[in-house]
């Protein structure tokens, strides 16, 4: 079994069996028994999900899962994976994203280049062809957002933008089955870039925070966050 395919399998049953042992998970030898791989092999995505905050191990005592899910970079790959994140989670990497787009979208107008411009213009034109055969924006809005990003010539700022739509990659299907929120969606994209294309750091940053309320808006009513401190 190799790596990529051994890691979303023993991640999902150290979840599993932790849950049903006070957090703690199998050892070395009885996952790599489980699943009949080398001890080296275990080591190594053990290694991985340790790095992630996934696992912790205690001396003398064990392997331990982590409660929540740890980093962003956690975050991710259990998005990716398919395992299910927490609704506050979830509600809270919402937030942040929106926070890192408004400035990325003021950064952007006076950072962009002649190539993030042509990109942007590529994703706008493919959009318009899409809502012409009904079909969802979702690929082409994380397209759209993380040119943005990219045009901030910021590349930790792309980094840690990419790993939180790779959390909401399954969520933007959902979001984007409504023909009128592609729509909707659309006409915004198109006014934030002209913004852009203008330098207007101030309006395309106002247009952004317009166009994140929306989606802040659908997602506070469905994942109903609990009030702060509770």
């Amino acid at each position: 079994m190799q790596q990529e395919d051994f890691l979303p399998a023993i991640t999902a049953h150290l979840i599993e069996a932790a849950r049903a042992n006070d957090g703690k998970a199998p050892s070395e030898r009885d996952l790599a028994e489980k699943f009949q791989v080398s001890r080296g092999l275990v080591r190594e995505a053990l290694a991985i999900l340790e790095a992630m905050q996934v696992i912790e191990r205690r001396a003398k005592s064990g392997i331990y899962v982590n409660d929540g899910i740890g980093g962003i970079e956690a975050m991710a790959f259990f998005a990716r994976i398919g395992l299910p994140l927490e609704n506050r989670q979830i509600f809270e990497a919402v937030e942040v994203r929106k926070i890192h787009e408004i400035k990325a979208a003021e950064l952007a107008a006076s950072r962009a280049n002649d190539e993030n411009y042509a990109r942007l213009r590529d994703v706008l034109a493919r959009s318009e062809d899409r809502l012409r055969q009904g079909e969802g924006l979702d690929k082409l809005d994380q397209e759209f957002h993380l040119e943005i990003v990219r045009a901030t010539q910021n590349t930790v700022f792309l980094n840690i933008c990419t790993s939180f739509y790779a959390l909401s990659h399954n969520r933007l299907q959902v979001y984007f089955r409504s023909p009128e929120r592609n729509r909707r969606s659309h006409e915004e994209h198109q006014q934030i870039f002209d913004a852009l294309l203008r330098r207007d750091a101030s309006l395309a940053s106002a247009l952004m925070v317009s166009h994140l309320r929306g989606a802040m808006s659908y997602w506070s009513e469905i994942l109903e966050p609990p009030p702060a401190g509770a």
